[in-house]
């Protein structure tokens, strides 16, 4: 049953799927014909194929397969967009979940995760060193004239914002420069990507 247990250990390192659930992922993939397991197989191709992170954002986005296609998502691409505003959020489904309010009009980060800690291990696991770099990067020529810390109000989101803080004002030291926070109505401990957008968009708008 190695070829059973080698499955499961490696759906057991998918966010928030515990052994049970691998276990059923894996059930459920034997049960499948061979047809349905060669597409499953091909989306996957596919997808380390024809997607890639945006260069600033870290934005996933599909491309042509061609190497040197687009580097950057529509987002950061998009010459509507507000330059001098950006967005710092934990994870792509957070950037999603904002998006879809319609009520957020600049650029985004994503840091890839938080920390619960400042041990090293932990900080390796964010884009601390690129931040450093967007932050300083052009565009914008003038700089940014508002950073929105848009991480989750849990004790590991609170934790990473001091933290990216931080960064920010040793990056930028610009008298002129607007921190911010969403303002409260996302309940402690909960996570943008499940709030509706009716709370993300009154969090947004009072944000300070």
């Amino acid at each position: 049953m190695e070829s059973i247990s080698k499955l499961i250990e490696i759906f057991r390192n998918f966010p928030t799927v515990g052994a049970r659930t691998a276990g059923r992922f894996v059930y459920y993939l034997l049960k499948l014909p061979k047809e349905r397991i060669d597409e499953i197989i091909g989306a996957i191709q596919e997808l380390k194929i024809n997607v890639k992170l945006c260069q600033l954002c870290f934005n996933p986005f599909e491309t042509s397969g061609d190497p040197m296609s687009a580097t950057f998502c529509s987002i950061c691409d998009d010459t509507r967009r507000d330059k001098n505003l950006l967005c710092i959020v934990e994870k792509e489904a957070d950037l999603l979940s904002l998006e879809a309010t319609k009520k957020f009009n600049g650029l985004y980060f994503i840091l890839g995760g938080t920390v619960a800690t400042m041990k090293k291990d932990d900080l390796s696991q964010l884009r601390i060193e690129e931040l450093k770099k967007r932050l300083t990067a052009t565009p914008p020529a003038g700089g940014f004239s508002e950073i929105i810390v848009a991480l989750n109000p849990t004790p590991e989101g609170r934790a990473t914002s001091v933290l990216v803080e931080q960064i920010i004002k040793e990056s930028l030291p610009n008298n002129n420069l607007k921190i911010t926070h969403l303002a409260k109505g996302i309940p402690v401990g909960g996570e943008l990507e499940y709030a509706d957008e009716e709370t993300l968009e009154s969090a947004l708008e009072g944000r300070k």
